[in-house]
């Protein structure tokens, strides 16, 4: 069968040479997005994506490697930790994880993983808080540099608003660069999502190329929540209205937009800096 089991008190210990082993193919499928959905389950490549997992707390369910990095430092450690927290070990050859990772290169380290995603419910802002909410996205690439951004920003997390790409895809999870183990994500429909945010307790701030505000002059009352639409769209009618303050990013040069990760990045710079100018 090409698979030999090796049986431990906490996780088990596979090898698989087998092309088409079930587990290689169950873990293939992550990357349709049918399947995570319905298995609630995601991929993540490379070494320090998931030992960024790990020492965040997320229980890696599968850890898939190489034969050829099994007694590296780092990957034995890691191996070791995701079968105390009762996680599986699969060791595979070249061939095996490039089937998995659909890709001819892949990385030699890949961790398969629990989603998780707020109820609007359980988002409580208080003090100096800042979320953000971004309606109809679809680029991942742009999804996945946005959650790194709100990380580096020290924000508070995202809402996925409407038919916003999903964020476990594994281009958005590869984008995060990690983040998206340290950023809490919620998601929501745009009806639910406008009901809730008519109940926010600061500034809701959506960017609107009809806005006559300069970002730059804007005040952002605590807790804020900026609410960013798609590149072509912009925000839909319902939440740009349901924003009390709409503002605009300058452009000097000849271009007439920013790129959507660009711009979310520039306004929480600033959102950021003139709260740590009042608070100080």
């Amino acid at each position: 069968m090409g698979e030999r089991e090796l049986r431990r008190p906490a996780g088990r210990v596979l090898r698989i040479t087998s092309l088409t082993n079930p587990i290689v193919k169950e873990v293939r499928g992550l990357a349709l997005a049918k399947n995570r959905r319905a298995s609630g389950r995601f991929l993540a490549e490379g070494l320090k994506l998931v030992t960024d997992a790990v020492d965040s707390g997320w229980p890696v369910r599968t850890l898939i490697h190489t034969g050829t990095v099994a007694d590296e430092d780092r990957v034995a450690a890691l191996a070791a930790t995701t079968r105390a927290r009762g996680g599986d070990i699969v060791i595979v050859n070249q061939a095996v994880l490039a089937k998995i990772t659909r890709r001819d290169n892949p990385q030699t380290v890949v961790g398969v993983f629990d989603q998780r995603l707020l109820p609007l419910k359980e988002i409580s802002p208080t003090g100096g808080a800042v979320w953000v909410a971004l309606e109809r996205v679809r680029d991942p690439g742009n999804l996945g540099t946005i959650i790194r951004t709100i990380d580096a920003v020290g924000a508070n997390g995202v809402i996925l608003v409407g038919e916003t790409v999903d964020p476990f895809s594994i281009e958005a999870v590869r984008a995060t660069m990690g983040s998206i183990f340290h950023v809490p994500l919620a998601r929501a429909p745009a009806e639910d999502f406008a009901a809730w945010m008519s109940r926010w307790p600061g500034a809701t701030v959506g960017t609107h190329l009809a806005a006559t505000s300069d970002y730059r002059q804007a005040a952002y009352r605590d807790p804020v929540l900026l609410v960013m639409g798609p590149e072509q769209a912009g925000l839909s009618p319902t939440l740009a209205a349901a924003c009390n303050t709409l503002v605009k990013i300058p452009m000097a040069g000849r271009a007439d937009s920013l790129n959507l990760a660009v711009a979310t990045g520039v306004m929480l710079f600033e959102i950021r800096r003139k709260n740590l100018a009042i608070d100080g």
